[in-house]
């Protein structure tokens, strides 16, 4: 049987207005995991000013500024600087997000077994939530 170490990553801008998320931001993140339907391998905190200065914390290094207690990563550190200030980039000034680096545990269980199978994954395209729902309800009316 093919068991790959780790199945497919992605990064994540999780954002909120104000300076730390509330805490149903982090029981939605420590509800999947808890499921195991993603591993949370990094998660840093990245902020912009409202003179638009971006700052950024390995929430790892800091658990305590977010209420989270101690957290067990996969790969700390795997969120490299070039991403956070990628996706810094994106944050409106005067807000924040976390910055999350999760496996998506399902993909990896479904690439094992296409491997094992002798196939493989050629490609993957992500569609958010907010496009189909918004698609689904002009095809509704």
């Amino acid at each position: 049987m093919t068991d790959f170490e780790y199945g497919p990553v992605e990064m994540i801008l999780a954002g909120f207005d104000g300076d730390e998320p509330n805490p149903g931001v982090m029981g939605a993140i420590a509800d999947l995991v808890e499921a195991g339907t993603v591993r949370l391998l990094d998660l840093v905190y990245i902020s912009r000013s409202d003179e638009g200065e971006l700052a950024y914390i390995e929430v790892e290094d800091a658990p305590d500024s977010f209420g989270i207690g101690q957290i067990d990563l996969g790969a700390s550190g795997m969120a490299g600087a070039d991403d956070m200030r990628e996706f810094g980039d994106a944050l409106p000034p005067g807000t924040s997000a976390l910055l999350l680096v999760v496996e998506l545990t399902w993909a990896k269980s479904l690439a094992s077994r296409l491997a094992e199978a002798g196939g493989y994954i050629v490609d993957a395209k992500r569609i958010p939530a907010p496009i189909v729902n918004e698609a689904m309800t002009l095809a509704e009316s």
